[in-house]
This record gives C-alpha cells, sequence and structure tokens, in this order.
C-alpha cells in the first residue's frame, strides 16, 4: 500500500520554532508518509538539515514562489503544482504560507491543516485587518486549523471566525528522555561554567519582538543587587537583533558577562548548562524553548505573555510580570539556590505529566489522518 504524500509549504524552513516542530515530527513519523517541503524563500532551507536520512523527504525546489504580490497567475500555477503532485494532504504554516492554502481551495481541493504559531512584532499589539480577512478567506475550507496555545486558539475562534471543532489546540511537546543526561561541559561554543557562578540563559531568534535588550537590562540590574554572585548571561540564537542586544550589553557594562554563541541546534545539549532560564518578550504564544528548560530542570523568569502562566508550575508562576517583575525574578533567583532547585523540580513534573513529545506526536498523527480520511 502506497504510503500518503504530504506537502508542507512554508514561507521559510529555517531554524525556528514552527520548523523545529515540523522537523520533529517528520522524524518521529518515520516512514509513515512520504513528504514534500516548500520553502517560501528557496535559500533559507537550515532546517533540512536536522531531518533524519531515513524519512522519505525531498526538498521541491521546482515549486511556484509561494510569497509575493498576489495575483490569479500565481495562485493558479500554485494550485496547478499541487493538483499535478498527487498529495494526500496539504499543510500549511502561518500568515507566509496562506498563499498556498487559497491556491489549493480554489483550484486543488487536497485535504488541508493549517497551523499558526503566533504573530511578529508587527502584530505584537493587535492584528493586521486585512491579513485577518485573508486569513478567514484562505482557510476557510481547511479541514483543521492547529494552534499550540489557549490565547491562539481563542483568537482563531473570536477573530479568524473558525468553528470551535475545527480549531485543535496541540501543545508542543518534548522528549523527557533526552533531558536525562548532563551536558557536556563544553556544549557551548567559547563557554565554559566558572565555580560558583549563576548562569541565566535563553533560546530565541534575535528578533524585536523577543525584546532582548529588557533581558539585558534585568540581568544587569539583577546583578548589581547581587554583587557577591558571580553571574553571566547566555543569548543562543541569531537574527538581526543581535547589534542592538550587545549595545545593550555595552551600555551596562557587562563585557564578557554577555555571552552570544549565535544558534545552537538539539538545546537538550546545552540547556542543562544553564541555572535558570529567561523570557523577555512582547508576545509570544507556547514558547517551546520554555517548555525545554523546564524539561532540564530549570526555573524561570518570564514576562507574561502568551499561554507561559498556564505552562509554568504553579508555584513558579509568581516569577512573571513585566520588566520589573522580570528583574526582581532574577534578582531573587540569582540569591536563592534552594528556590532555583525547588523550582525547577516542580517544572520538570510539570512536563513530564503535561508536555510530553509522546503525547504531541500521536496527536498531530491523528490529525493529518483524520483530514485525509
Amino acid at each position: 500500500m502506497a504510503r500518503p504524500r504530504l506537502l508542507h509549504l512554508h514561507s521559510t524552513f529555517n531554524l525556528g520554532g514552527k520548523e523545529a516542530r515540523c522537523v520533529q515530527l517528520i522524524n518521529a513519523f518515520g516512514d509513515a508518509y512520504e513528504h514534500e517541503i516548500v520553502s517560501g524563500i528557496p535559500e533559507q532551507t537550515g532546517a533540512m538539515a536536522l531531518i533524519d536520512p531515513a524519512v522519505p523527504v525531498r526538498l521541491r525546489e521546482d515549486f511556484p514562489l509561494l510569497t509575493g504580490p498576489l495575483g490569479l497567475a500565481r495562485l493558479r500555477d500554485i494550485g496547478r503544482a499541487i493538483a499535478a503532485g498527487g498529495y494526500d494532504l496539504v499543510l500549511t504554516y502561518n500568515f507566509g504560507s496562506l498563499d498556498g492554502a487559497l491556491a489549493n481551495r480554489l483550484h486543488a481541493g487536497v485535504p488541508h491543516v493549517h497551523h499558526e504559531d503566533g504573530f511578529n512584532e508587527d502584530e505584537a499589539v493587535r492584528q493586521k485587518p486585512l491579513r485577518v480577512m485573508y486569513r478567514r478567506l484562505a482557510i476557510a475550507k481547511a479541514d483543521r486549523v492547529v494552534v499550540p496555545s489557549r490565547n491562539l486558539a481563542q483568537i482563531a475562534r473570536d477573530v479568524w471566525k473558525q468553528p470551535a471543532g475545527k480549531v485543535a489546540c496541540v501543545p508542543n511537546g518534548v522528549d523527557m528522555a533526552l533531558y536525562e543526561t548532563s551536558p557536556a561541559a563544553d556544549a557551548i561554543p567559547g563557554f565554559e561554567r566558572q565555580p560558583g557562578e549563576v548562569v541565566i540563559g535563553t533560546l530565541a531568534g534575535l528578533r524585536a519582538v523577543k525584546n532582548l535588550p529588557r533581558l539585558v537590562r534585568a540581568f544587569a540590574a539583577a546583578a548589581r543587587v547581587n554583587p557577591d554572585v558571580p553571574s553571566r548571561l547566555v543569548i543562543v540564537g541569531r537574527g538581526p537583533d543581535e547589534v542592538a542586544i550587545r549595545a545593550a550589553g555595552a551600555a551596562e557594562g557587562l563585557g564578557d558577562r554577555l555571552v552570544m554563541p549565535g544558534f545552537l541546534a538539539h538545546p537538550h545539549r546545552y540547556v542543562g548548562l544553564f541555572d535558570i532560564f529567561a523570557l523577555s518578550s512582547d508576545s509570544e504564544q507556547f514558547p517551546i524553548s520554555l517548555v525545554e528548560a523546564m524539561a532540564a530542570g530549570l526555573p524561570a523568569a518570564s514576562t507574561d505573555v502568551g499561554d507561559v502562566r498556564e505552562i509554568l508550575s504553579e508555584p513558579n508562576r509568581a516569577l512573571i510580570g513585566g520588566e520589573a517583575e522580570l528583574t526582581a525574578a532574577l534578582t531573587r533567583l540569582i540569591a536563592d539556590p534552594a528556590l532555583r532547585a525547588e523550582l525547577g523540580a516542580c517544572n520538570r513534573a510539570r512536563v513530564a505529566s503535561e508536555y510530553s513529545a509522546a503525547r504531541m506526536i500521536e496527536t498531530y498523527r491523528a490529525i493529518y489522518d483524520g483530514a485525509m480520511r
């Protein structure tokens, strides 16, 4: 019996959160499906390197462009490419793939599941009305709309006008077994823990919506309150805000206490080198980096965005809020190793009970198979 063929339409296939989850699912599904992947920006396909070579996956480099001025001819070309591909299911991801969703609706009619993970800084406070209307149009005939957070599920129902039964909220999950082993001391290039120091770490794309200069300021203020405790801030990721983040570090006089090693794959290999996880975003939905840190047994200091309050263990929820609360949380956690250990244990237990990778993978499998049926 032929394997179902899945077409993945991405605006880019880089190394962000939605791509990481897509790769996680593809690898977990093994040879149950065949996959073809399209990146709207053809040269941005770094996530391909993370896919298991044994899985039947092909990068479609001959596919019509997914991005650009909207026109009937381009929609027709995309629709024809979908119809000619013999696909059993079309999977689209975030706003940048919606031309593919609409083309499928108008010209192909292949079963379709759309995924939404959140917004960039231009919609962190309020969604753009034209984008809202386009989403409604493009996903009107999708079989399912999948989101990772309760907040986004409510938006899908109330703002994008999707029927409640069509919206599936599937929290991101992690493989707890990966976090059983302590990371190698040299897992972060250019960084080596020093005796007695407290390491605050984060994983993020270096974009304005992540507001990492806020984290730099909060860390610097917390470190000044704890002058007898050596501490450093490690920001793992890359993106256009690197210069602004380094400038904020210089303004606070951090020097080599700010460590920025760039993007690092496989967080389970290094997150355990942190003592505290910090998140400073202006907007999130379901930050998988937070769940990964919790799986490693870390306490968290965070802004109160998206589903963060729901994700964290109950005792850790007191340490979230705005910039002042972020500073206060870091100040307290740096000074109190017992509190760090207590909250870290609670967070790890929370992940084990609520955010396992196995549960997430089987839920997605049921959604995809259901749409194809």
